[in-house]
């Protein structure tokens, strides 16, 4: 069944008495709603929140995420965490492919799908980042989709379908990110539905209609339930509004 989903990355934000607090009270506002099923809030602390956050919700209520996992499953590598690691400590599911990854720490197609794979063989959902910059953005749709296509095909396109089901896949325009700037409703479906159709023509139609794809990029309290409203936009993968907890709520309520 194709989900509603809000989720919210912290990034780098937060120390971990704060984010404890902020998860805590998240995890009260999810209890006091009693959401639909179907509907569900994810929120992405620091690697350094997780075991104290996953004390302080409910699981049942708030699904705990990683912002990231390594390509490799032990060993020499430090400073990595791995995919068994977050598993361990009640995290279900992680954010691989992020912009900000892709950009500032060089991740490459074949290291996110290493990445990928490694989650998924842990039972982790996978939240997958994919968009265009401001430069693809203005040559042209042809250059856009067919980016946003490359970023599909080399990596969760290779998958298997029932793999696949595990993938949740997040929109986000990689101009509108920290920028203030908002894809309009209208720019997200458009780029929401092309996405959909891709995921028809590799995997079929009912696949594709399960698919929860989220949209991510200045989404906040005051665009979120018009942009939500778009046929093909399943939630959001929310970035600076998701540290405040009334904002974040307010986003929750709007799909």
């Amino acid at each position: 069944m194709r989900k509603l989903i809000v989720a919210g990355n912290w990034k780098m934000n937060t120390s971990v008495a704060d984010g404890v607090e902020l998860a805590k009270k998240i995890s009260a506002y999810a209890e006091q709603k009693n959401l639909p099923a179907g509907k569900e809030i994810v929120i992405a602390p620091p690697f350094t929140h997780l075991a104290s956050v996953a004390a302080a919700i409910n699981p049942n209520k708030v699904i705990l995420a990683a912002q990231d996992c390594a390509a490799t499953t032990n060993g020499a590598y430090t400073g990595e965490v791995s995919a068994s690691m977050l598993k361990g400590i009640g995290v279900k599911a992680v954010i691989l492919g992020h912009s900000e990854r892709r950009q500032y720490f060089k991740e490459n197609s074949e290291i996110l799908l290493k990445k990928i794979k490694l989650a998924l063989a842990e039972g982790l959902d996978v939240i997958f980042c994919i968009g265009e910059t401001k430069e693809q953005r203005e040559a042209g749709a042809n250059l856009y989709n067919n980016v946003i296509k490359a970023q599909l095909v080399d990596t969760v396109f290779t998958l298997t379908a029932d793999e696949f089901k595990k993938i949740i896949i997040a929109y986000e325009p990689v101009w509108a990110i920290g920028t203030g700037l908002t894809a309009t409703p209208e720019q997200a479906q458009e780029i929401h539905e092309m996405i959909r159709k891709a995921i028809a023509d590799n995997f079929g139609k009912a696949v594709a209609d399960d698919t929860t794809i989220l949209y991510g990029g200045s989404c906040k309290a005051s665009n979120a339930a018009e942009i939500f409203a778009k046929k093909d936009v399943d939630g959001g993968l929310i970035g600076g509004a998701s540290l405040k907890a009334d904002d974040f709520g307010k986003i929750i309520d709007a799909r």
